[in-house]
């Protein structure tokens, strides 16, 4: 079984355009409107791998009835947490050159009511499941909770024996790695931020993999872009790279949850570390081509698991 946590999802909404010049009164193209949220992405790669999904979030107002009933038209099993907050819509404006603008709703807090059934629907989730159950905590909290919450929800998830995947940023990811995750997923960015420290070269990524080990994580991987993906077992092992494939993509918007939905997938199967980051990989290639954030097709995923040629990085002197 596979859970995905999101405390703060949203309702993706996509809109095109000829060009965007600031400060400019512009007519869109097209505009659609997608269950979103970087958890709602993992399902739905998860889907499409032939799993089952379960989704738990918290949802308010008619954006949140919008992303409960596309959770299950897309046949992701919703645990909707009610909240009086409206869920939040995240707006991605891309232009005829392929230049995507993102901006992204901080999200409200919820009341410490319902924070608190949203703990407890988690906990009860965890403990029906055990050790059958994958959890992923993905995305950012909303405005006002606590940092700590992916930190004491991984502790919750670890005493029921479940196995936990994680993908923040800030001060939710750093507290949450002394909460010892399974596995750990920031990109460069995030890293950067948590370590201090530039990532500019394949022995700065390995030596930041190296950090997040180190700060609790049991697992490590690190998005590079376009500059290829990560990955590590546990400390000690070797470092693992997969180069970028030259893309033109559509978007790159929920690449990074691509990957996690490729990574937490191959762990449950028990699969080598090459094979893992290779299923990775290709997810996160595929997404770039999607026709929505998540949206991947099976068929390009395997069509890059045949392309990408995943290795070991050779350790420093």
């Amino acid at each position: 079984m596979f859970l995905c946590v999101s405390p703060n999802p949203a309702i993706d909404k996509r809109i095109t355009l000829p060009s965007l010049v600031p400060g400019e009164i512009h007519r869109a193209l097209t505009v659609q409107s997608f269950p979103g949220g970087k958890s709602t992405h993992v399902a739905m790669v998860l889907r499409t791998l032939g799993e089952k999904p379960h989704w738990i979030g918290l949802c308010g107002g008619a954006a949140g009835e919008q992303l409960v009933s596309g959770l299950r038209a897309l046949k992701i099993e919703p645990h909707p947490c009610a909240t009086n907050v409206e869920t939040r819509t995240n707006l991605e404006i891309i232009d005829d050159t392929g230049n995507v603008t993102e901006i992204r709703e901080p999200g409200t807090a919820p009341s410490a009511v319902e924070l608190a059934a949203f703990e407890h629907t988690c906990r009860k989730l965890f403990e029906q499941g055990r050790e059958s159950v994958n959890i992923i905590f993905s995305g950012s909290l909303p405005d006002g909770v606590s940092p700590d919450l992916y930190a004491r929800l991984i502790r919750l998830a670890r005493a029921s024996g479940c196995r936990t995947f994680l993908d923040t940023s800030g001060e939710a990811l750093r507290l949450a790695l002394a909460a010892a995750p399974d596995f750990v997923k920031p990109n460069r960015d995030e890293a950067t931020a948590l370590l201090g420290s530039p990532i500019n070269s394949a022995e700065s990524a390995a030596r930041a993999i190296s950090q997040l080990l180190s700060l609790g994580a049991r697992s490590a991987a690190l998005s590079l872009g376009a500059d290829g993906l990560l990955f590590c077992t546990a400390k000690n092992d070797p470092v693992l790279f997969a180069p970028a494939l030259k893309l033109q993509p559509r978007s790159t918007v929920g690449c990074g949850d691509a990957a996690l939905a490729g990574f937490t997938m191959a762990i449950s199967l028990g699969l080598t570390a090459l094979k893992t980051l290779t299923l990775a990989a290709a997810c996160a290639a595929a997404n770039c081509l999607a026709n929505s954030p998540g949206a991947v097709p099976r068929g390009d995923i395997q069509k890059f698991l045949r392309q990408i040629h995943a290795q070991t990085l050779p350790s420093g002197p």
